[in-house]
């Protein structure tokens, strides 16, 4: 007798929660498009062929951890002056501080925000998911210019480092179901899903 309402009840909740699911990729998708708060493409970029040698700009290099994720990783320059649309290459060491293997996750951001779509990167450890092993230390190169159009007004910058310990989000994607009902949780595939349906909604709104 109710069957019609109790159907009506739980779609209303799955779409409740999968909106409230979906601000973060869509505020992470928005901030891709405008360049906003500073984040950063997470993939290759192609080299310069143009450059400006008679400009400097300074780029400085820092990281944090999110939360307990018991990694450091640390350039080995604070900062370095570049020419706009030259390649630079800037080493980093990061090490497992933990007694157990976990996964690193790298999210980069630049400031001033505004800048960020001018940095560009060619070779990033952020770019790939970082298995490391107990009390492991890597070593890493970043690849980089500054691109040739970053205002005039901009002689600084700052690229930032988020680091996450990703190890058990990932050992849970496998093997689970899309949504769980009972403690509300959902795969990482399911995210994903729903990310890349509001990138490409988001994308079609930037270019309609």
């Amino acid at each position: 007798m109710h069957t019609p309402l109790l159907r009506k009840l739980v779609l209303l909740v799955l779409g409740m929660f999968a909106f409230a699911f979906a601000l973060v990729p869509l505020y992470d998708v928005f901030c891709d498009i405008t360049g906003l708060n500073g984040k950063v493409e997470l993939t290759a970029a192609e080299a310069s062929e143009e450059q400006d040698l008679a400009r400097r700009v300074d780029v400085s290099f820092t990281t944090h951890t999110q939360g307990q994720a018991p990694f450091k990783v640390k350039a080995a320059t604070y900062q370095v002056t570049v020419t706009p649309g030259t390649l630079t290459e800037v080493n980093f060491t990061a090490e497992n501080l933990s007694s157990d293997a976990r996964v690193m996750q790298a999210i980069p951001s630049v400031s001033p925000g505004m800048a960020a779509k001018y940095l560009h990167k060619l070779a990033c450890f952020c770019f790939d998911q970082q298995s490391m092993q107990a009390r492991q230390k890597m070593s890493f190169t970043l690849r980089f210019y500054v691109d040739t159009e970053l205002p005039n007004d901009i002689a600084e910058l700052t690229l930032a480092y988020t680091l996450y310990d990703i190890t058990d989000r990932k050992a849970a994607a496998h093997g689970e179901p899309a949504m769980n009902l009972i403690d509300g949780t959902v795969s990482e595939d399911y995210a994903q899903s729903i990310q890349a349906a509001v990138y490409q909604q988001i994308r079609g709104i930037s270019h309609g």
